[in-house]
């Protein structure tokens, strides 16, 4: 079974305003369920992650869970949220009520849009993190790298809630050595705390264009010796990948960079991380 953990679905009209920024052409148009199932059909993909996309509005969690209902292959889906507000609460119970809402698996905010690096740090949010932690959801973290120590700080002060690390922390693959060396101490303080998982996506992205495999093997490396297989898992972060490559170049660059595996330690990575860091047991087969 191969789960692919981090994937988007968008219509731009919805309110995507980031795509347009210059240089979005390429994904600058609507992907749909039916999209999605052409892509897992070609690649031997058995299970998604719908992750939310920037569009930072309750009402794209309504149509992905609605997608998610309609699409047996979406396992999950990591809803939107603004994790500093008063009502996370009642948020979740609104989520849970909707069609497919016990489809929702995790949150997410936007907290890479923070100027602040030590945003996750604030009152307000550590209260939004408890609150999704007592409802026994997941969060994601997309952050930046300036941001990894303070999500650190986050995962060893709510200690009860499963934090899932988006795209290992965005390191600057393409700044080679210096990005290894700026990234590597605070990713091993978050690595630290056994309530956190992480995701092999959106490498290809941050390594930029003219990437090669050999590009992204030592950030790949470091996430392997920090957290192991058991809490490691596979996202293609598609359609955003396909800035840097196709869905099958994304996949196969992944399992060349990776260590040798066992089986067990494959199963992990392309499987069982996921089940075990969303609570996909039962939905998957």
């Amino acid at each position: 079974m191969i789960i692919d953990a981090h994937h988007h679905l968008w219509q731009p009209e919805h309110g995507y305003h980031w795509l347009d920024e210059p240089g979005l052409a390429a994904i600058r148009r609507p992907f749909t369920p039916a999209d999605l199932t052409t892509e897992l059909t070609a690649h031997g993909i058995d299970a998604t992650v719908l992750v939310e996309g920037g569009r930072c509005h309750p009402d794209e969690a309504v149509e992905f869970l609605g997608w998610a209902a309609d699409t047996p292959a979406i396992a999950g889906v990591v809803a939107w949220i603004d994790v500093a507000a008063d009502d996370v609460t009642a948020t979740v119970e609104r989520y849970r009520g909707l069609r497919g809402g016990d489809l929702l698996v995790g949150l997410r905010a936007q907290v890479q849009g923070e100027p602040d690096p030590h945003y996750l740090d604030r009152p307000e949010v550590r209260r939004g993190l408890a609150e999704i932690g007592a409802a026994g959801l997941a969060f994601d973290l997309v952050i930046r790298v300036d941001q990894v120590a303070s999500a650190a700080r986050a995962a060893e002060a709510v200690p009860e809630l499963g934090f899932v690390l988006d795209h290992l922390g965005k390191p600057r693959i393409d700044e080679g050595g210096a990005g290894l060396r700026r990234w590597r101490g605070p990713f091993a303080a978050l690595a630290a705390n056994a309530n956190v998982t992480a995701k092999l996506s959106g490498l290809v992205t941050e390594a930029g264009p003219g990437w090669k495999p050999d590009d992204l093997r030592p950030f790949v490396a470091v996430a392997f010796e920090e957290f192991g297989a058991e809490r490691l898992m596979f996202g293609s972060d598609w359609p955003v990948c396909l800035l840097a490559a196709d869905y099958g170049t994304v996949h196969s660059a992944l399992v060349e960079c990776l260590p040798p595996l066992t089986e067990a330690e494959r199963r992990d990575v392309f499987a069982g991380t996921a089940i075990r860091a969303y609570r996909l047991a039962g939905r998957v087969g």
